[in-house]
């Protein structure tokens, strides 16, 4: 066990469940310098304040603390060995309990796991990350990834195939309906749209993950402003209080696809404290 990994990686899950990046920050002081409608601009504020005090404070972001997703860079001529790996779960364990994250993880065998016969273990570190998603990389450091997802998200996200029609626009539109319906229904609005477009759904999921890791505030792409564009002209808002910002941006990635008549999407809609995420070097 490699006990300077355990603390970086403990450190970083913190600051993933309590700190917005710079980007986000100024993608919601950019949000509250246009919003129109005051309710709107009410939440607005009100969540960067939530964000800057659960920085100061190390605190989360949130009460759902969220499930650790982990994105594992691995540099050009590096090396990830079973002790790293180790290091990185007792890494992740340590900064459920230092968040402290919510207790979550669900007692028992299969059946009793998805009935939640038995209750919860009152650890936070019980809860167990989602499966690694590795990454070759040209740089010449491996970086780790923690992003933090909650339940209401997940519940409204949909991974599913769409006809093409040998027609971009066909597929952007169902996606933009798809957004319409998720982010009306999600609460926690603005959100962030962040989809995956591959070859299957695990190819879909996995590119939607990627998605919120190379994502920025600064920058979208013309498909992607047309989603972000379109969604707000839903006139949810913020909470659902309505305004013009139901999203406040749109991440995007999209894999090699097949000679096929589908497409498979992954999208879901980020509530307005994710990504939750926060990158250190290994």
């Amino acid at each position: 066990m490699n006990q300077i990994i355990v603390e970086e990686v403990a450190a970083t899950l913190v600051k993933a469940g309590s700190t917005f990046l710079q980007d986000k920050k100024n993608a919601y002081r950019r949000a509250i310098e246009s919003e129109e409608n005051e309710k709107a601009k009410w939440v607005l504020q009100t969540i960067l304040e939530n964000a800057e005090v659960a920085e100061k404070n190390s605190s989360p972001l949130c009460d759902d603390t969220g499930i650790p997703h982990l994105v594992l860079d691995i540099g050009k001529n590096c090396v990830v060995s079973g002790d790293m790996i180790e290091s990185i779960q007792e890494g992740i364990r340590e900064g459920l309990r230092q968040l402290p994250g919510r207790p979550m993880a669900i007692k028992g065998n299969d059946y009793e796991r998805i009935n939640q016969s038995l209750g919860m273990f009152e650890d936070p570190a019980e809860l167990a990350p989602a499966p690694i998603l590795l990454r070759h990389t040209e740089s010449d450091k491996n970086k780790l990834h923690i992003l933090m997802f909650g339940g209401g998200p997940a519940i409204r996200a949909k991974t599913y195939r769409v006809f093409h029609k040998h027609s971009t626009d066909v597929v952007l539109d169902e996606i933009i309906e798809w957004a319409k319906e998720s982010t009306k229904l999600l609460g926690c609005t603005p959100c962030t749209l962040a989809i995956g477009i591959g070859r299957s759904h695990y190819e879909a999921s996995s590119y939607m993950l990627q998605a919120l890791v190379d994502g920025t505030y600064e920058v979208q792409s013309e498909m992607e402003k047309k989603i972000t564009d379109k969604v707000n002209k839903s006139n949810v808002g913020p909470l659902g209080l309505g305004g013009n910002h139901t999203v406040l941006s749109t991440f995007m990635k999209v894999g090699p696809q097949r000679a096929s008549g589908v497409r498979v999407v992954c999208l879901r809609p980020c509530c307005c404290f994710e990504p939750r995420i926060a990158t250190v070097e290994l």
